[in-house]
């Protein structure tokens, strides 16, 4: 075959690829031909090679979509999460839920109490990677800027469709729920989402307050009742109870003479000053 051929055939085969929509396979073929010529592989070999290719850019590709999407806060993963400092949170359990199959596909629920600063915006954060890494769709947004777009939506008679497009994301993540302003045209169409979201899509949710102080965020002990209802009923919860990361971690900084620490610890009730223990009532 002479090189006129050759040149030929490859500019004819990047057609065809472009048609065929194979975008990976147009960018590598040539090295991989030249490989499987050098090192004498079969056709098949060489075919799934490329198809093996192209199915992992198309992975890539994805994952940067949806990543994109997210919105999620950066550099939270679960191998960077202090888990020891959370020693009530199961490292496995975790984990194995980021794979997303025992409870995405059901519309279940995890909702994350503690204190403010003990971690929880950041270990959803970090679910939320994990679980876009594994194929799934996540949006993650501060529960009081999400509760105002949708009130503009219900000014504009759009609120069903506005939910309806949060159906494409199979986890939203509602973080900080108890900032949400007592006023029932917020509470409401915070409501209304949360019903819509039952049995179907999942929700995350992080909360400062236990269920009992709901009623700071709904208005309606009725409605709170209900809301608290639906989320817990296929609900896994992990109650955070430790002292906060922000305030251990700069009390550490202090006491190291500026340098940083590496990761947070845990006070013990005899480590813990007199002005630590006020701070904490």
């Amino acid at each position: 075959m002479t090189k006129a051929t050759q040149a030929i055939d490859a500019q004819r085969l990047t057609l065809i690829l472009n048609d065929l929509r194979l975008p990976a396979i147009k960018l590598v073929w040539p090295d991989f031909a030249e490989r499987a010529d050098k090192e004498g592989w079969p056709a098949a070999r060489l075919l799934a090679a490329l198809a093996e290719h192209e199915i992992a850019e198309r992975d890539r590709r994805r994952i940067e979509r949806h990543l994109g999407e997210a919105r999620l806060p950066p550099g939270k993963t679960l191998e960077s999460f202090a888990f020891d400092a959370v020693p009530m949170i199961s490292r496995a359990q975790v984990t194995a839920m980021c794979s997303g199959d025992g409870w995405l596909e059901k519309g279940a629920n995890l909702i994350l109490f503690g204190p403010p600063g003990c971690g929880k915006s950041n270990l959803a954060a970090a679910i939320g990677l994990a679980l876009i890494e594994n194929g799934w769709r996540v949006l993650f947004a501060r529960t009081s800027d999400l509760v105002q777009k949708l009130q503009v939506a219900r000014r504009e008679l759009a609120l069903e469709a506005a939910i309806a497009k949060l159906d494409k994301y199979h986890l939203l993540v509602l973080d900080d729920l108890a900032y949400v302003t007592k006023d029932q045209a917020e509470t409401s169409v915070l409501f209304e989402l949360i019903s819509a979201r039952y049995e179907r899509r999942s929700m995350l949710i992080t909360a400062n307050q236990p269920f009992g102080e709901w009623n700071r965020v709904f208005p309606d002990p009725a409605m709170t009742l209900a809301a608290v209802d639906r989320l817990v009923h296929h609900a896994t919860i992990f109650e955070m109870n430790v002292e906060s990361y922000r305030r251990r971690s700069a009390l550490q900084r202090q006491s190291r003479a500026g340098r940083p620490p590496t990761y947070a610890t845990i006070k013990t009730a005899d480590e813990l000053s007199p002005r630590d223990n006020q701070a904490g009532e």
